[in-house]
């Protein structure tokens, strides 16, 4: 099943609270993943930051909701136990517990208030005006960070692409270049310009060092594709290559390929990496090739130890 919102957790992790003992986070979260049978590649899920695994991250927002209704509390960083008040939750048979239910509670209702000082024209009155607080949302402040990022970064690869595929057939050739170099490829920027351009023998564009020392090569072939590539094209790329005798080849098109393309290249000994008009662009956002970055936002947790230390 798809991983489940924080706030499908919380009832499955107030019923393992329910026995009323001292549980370890960790030991919780695993719990739950095999009740919501999830695969290990859903357990392995990263948040685009990479700072923490997906299901984890929703299970700790569930623990910290239930914590701030008083259904939860935590006698020592890492662990939770249920109160009176969740087994009396639990005593109701809930079938779900989301925000509609948390609100019953004081001290939620407590966490979620906001206020806000309105200033009247007349003069300030620094009078407090109260606002109804909102459902809560079925994503985590994280997920909607999340979602923002993919719509943002979907928008510009979107505007890369094209402004790659309007671009003079040459530039694409350069733009390989740098974004070699940016990974790690073609030892230096003049080695990688001298490289590539410079065959043009049997469908090969060019040849990049694999690493600086040059111990290795890759053949590479850069082309603007108005349609999909096929199959042919990919064989007429693989032979080449053997006629190099080139074990690596890198095919880079500015459209996309057929399934039948894929497929041979995934079944020959020789290693060719097709990458599409979207993976070029992803690379490229990666890399800092063609684009420049406007803002850095930092996320920041509680550091406990501080304030365990002496």
């Amino acid at each position: 099943m798809a991983i489940p919102d924080y706030q499908t957790a919380m009832l499955p992790l107030l019923r393992l609270a329910g026995d009323g003992k001292e549980h370890k986070f960790r030991d919780a979260v695993e719990q739950l993943a095999i009740e919501f049978g999830l695969t290990s590649h859903e357990r392995s899920e990263l948040l685009p930051s990479g700072t923490a695994f997906l299901f984890d991250n929703r299970v700790g927002w569930a623990r910290t909701y239930l914590k701030q209704a008083g259904l939860l509390s935590s006698a020592k960083r890492g662990t939770f136990q249920i109160t009176d008040l969740g087994h009396q939750l639990l005593a109701r048979n809930p079938q779900r517990i989301d925000s509609s239910v948390l609100e019953e509670y004081d001290d939620f209702r407590a966490f979620r208030s906001r206020r806000r000082e309105t200033t009247d024209q007349a003069g300030p009155t620094n009078a407090p005006v109260h606002v109804e607080p909102q459902p809560l949302s079925t994503e985590t402040p994280e997920d909607r960070l999340a979602a923002a990022y993919r719509s943002l970064r979907d928008e510009l690869e979107l505007d890369l692409l094209e402004q790659v595929k309007s671009s003079p057939p040459a530039f694409l050739e350069q733009l390989v270049i740098d974004l070699l170099v940016a990974m790690g490829y073609g030892g230096t920027r003049q080695d990688a310009g001298r490289a590539i351009g410079k065959s043009g023998d049997g469908g090969i564009d060019g040849i990049i060092k694999e690493d600086k020392l040059g111990l290795d090569a890759i053949y590479v072939q850069a082309k603007r594709w108005e349609g999909v590539v096929g199959r042919p094209e990919i064989q007429k790329f693989a032979g080449a290559l053997q006629g190099h005798r080139a074990t690596k080849g890198v095919f880079i098109t500015t459209s996309s390929f057929t399934r039948e393309a894929i497929e041979y290249a995934a079944l020959i000994n020789t290693k060719i990496i097709l990458l599409g008009g979207k993976e070029l662009v992803g690379l490229m956002v990666d890399h800092n090739v063609g684009v420049s970055t406007v803002g850095v936002y930092e996320l920041k947790k509680l550091d406990s130890d501080y304030f365990e230390g002496e």
